[in-house]
């Protein structure tokens, strides 16, 4: 059978499927219904900057940071980073998973502790509308692979073939006498069990690879059905018409200037409505983020053309290795109303106004010189449980609410259910101290307020002079 028509073939198969296999190319839709685009990514080295943030474009070149800049998730297992997430789709659009590498470079781990003494793990978070995100889990990719030191870089691509997908990351691992990085895969339906790891893409000699994605190209585009791009000393690309099958060297980018000892995290985007790539590209050795190639064509190196600095944006925070989903209209809409630019704020005490109301182990109470300061750090998000109301969200630790149980304050996941909506919904009104200042009456218990009491956050009834001023606080920045 010819390539162009197994190519034929494979694409009215796909159409029959529907389905996804990453941001770029699929599930294949009108352009009206393709309005923006998502990119998932970290920011930098310390324990806040490798956390997961989201940015947002409505065409593919200027970006605007979600959330004010801030985190939207942050990872509470394994060595509590993450970087290099890759964003999944499921075929039919109703589940979708966040993987990512488990390292936090300056939180206590070395670059050669996360080398040679790594986590084995990947971090996985699942959500069935991209905006409301189970509790991150481990999953151990690299246990199982001789003398494997460590898990890096995951990305994952539906497969029609098998009606699975291909994890695939990079492991430092000795292998015929050579230690160095080289890409292993395995299959999952659900990123939660693994096939045995293979090794998928090795180089020759002492050369590693640390850095690989893929996309899938339409029909007419190229030679090839499958393009990677690698970061292995330069930035090579390669084609196949079969994830796990024979691929072919197609050459690099050094001949627009761009090696891979200036740029890595090679992150694709199709523009919607045409057959033009990004191939965004993290310019690490000079600390400079992201920047963007173009092409028409990605299987040939010679169409790729750099970007002049001024025809591109990409927004307050620096861009860090990560992912870009081509949005469809539902998708934009929720994702653009759960994390808007929304401001931080503080709550300080009327009768103790050197103390702020801070969470510390998930425990909720007032104190002066709140450190980290993010402690202290809420943003009053509309009312989860109903209009005219206000929720507390942490800075620090995205998706948690203040909430009361048995009117004691915590600070705890949003579950999702009716019940946590209520707990962690107020009604702001004028101070009952000073009405110039506020309080919060709760949503369900209209006779009681957020109040402190032996600098402990209760939610209580409030019949004294006392408890007025215990419960009365300033939104302050």
């Amino acid at each position: 059978m010819s390539v162009l028509l197994s190519r034929l073939v494979a694409t009215v198969v796909a159409v029959g499927l529907l389905f996804t296999t990453q941001a770029l190319t699929t599930p294949q839709r009108a352009a009206a219904a393709d309005p923006g685009y998502l990119m998932v990514h970290f920011i930098g080295e310390g324990a806040t900057g490798q956390q997961m943030y989201l940015s947002h474009s409505t065409d593919g070149l200027h970006w605007n940071d979600l959330n004010g800049g801030g985190m939207v998730l942050r990872s509470t297992v394994g060595t509590r980073g993450v970087r290099d997430p890759a964003l999944v789709r499921s075929p039919g659009g109703d589940k979708y998973w966040i993987i990512a590498t488990d390292l936090c470079i300056g939180c206590g781990q070395s670059w050669d502790d996360a080398q040679n003494n790594g986590s084995r793990n990947l971090v996985v978070w699942e959500s069935t509308d991209l905006v409301t995100w189970s509790q991150p889990w481990l999953l151990n990719v690299a246990g199982a692979i001789p003398d494997g030191r460590n898990a890096w870089a995951p990305e994952a691509i539906w497969d029609p073939e098998t009606n699975d997908y291909v994890l695939y990351w990079a492991t430092n691992a000795t292998l015929n006498g050579v230690l160095k990085h080289r890409i292993y895969y395995a299959r999952t339906t659900d990123f939660r069990t693994i096939t045995t790891p293979r090794l998928y893409i090795d180089r020759p000699g002492t050369q590693g690879i640390i850095d690989t994605q893929i996309i899938e190209t339409p029909s007419g585009v190229g030679n090839y059905r499958y393009v990677r791009a690698s970061g292995d000393g330069q930035i090579t690309l390669e084609g196949s018409n079969s994830i796990l099958g024979t691929w072919t060297e197609l050459g690099n980018l050094s001949g627009i200037g761009l090696t891979g000892s200036q740029v890595e995290g090679p992150m694709w985007m199709k523009f919607n409505g045409r057959n033009e790539w990004a191939l965004y590209l993290d310019q690490y050795a000079t600390g400079g983020g992201y920047m963007p190639v173009l092409t028409t064509d990605p299987s040939r190196p010679g169409a790729y053309r750099k970007q002049a600095s001024g025809s591109y944006d990409m927004g307050g925070t620096k861009k860090r290795h990560g992912w870009i989903l081509n949005l469809t209209a539902a998708e934009e809409s929720r994702v653009l109303a759960r994390w808007p630019n929304t401001a931080i704020n503080r709550l300080q005490s009327y009768n103790y106004q050197d103390r702020y109301v801070r969470h510390t182990n998930f425990d909720v109470r007032i104190d002066p010189n709140v450190s980290p300061a993010q402690d202290a750090q809420f943003r009053l998000r509309p009312g989860l449980a109903g209009s005219g109301t206000v929720s507390f969200e942490s800075v620090n630790f995205p998706g948690y609410f203040l909430r009361h149980a048995d009117f004691d304050f915590q600070l705890a996941r949003n579950d999702g259910t009716s019940q946590f909506a209520q707990d962690a919904t107020f009604r702001q009104v004028a101070g009952l101290a000073d009405s110039t200042w506020s309080s919060f009456q709760s949503y369900t218990y209209p006779d009681r307020y957020i109040r402190h009491y032996a600098y402990q956050l209760r939610l209580d009834p409030i019949t004294t002079a006392t408890g007025r001023s215990d419960a009365t606080f300033r939104v302050t920045g």
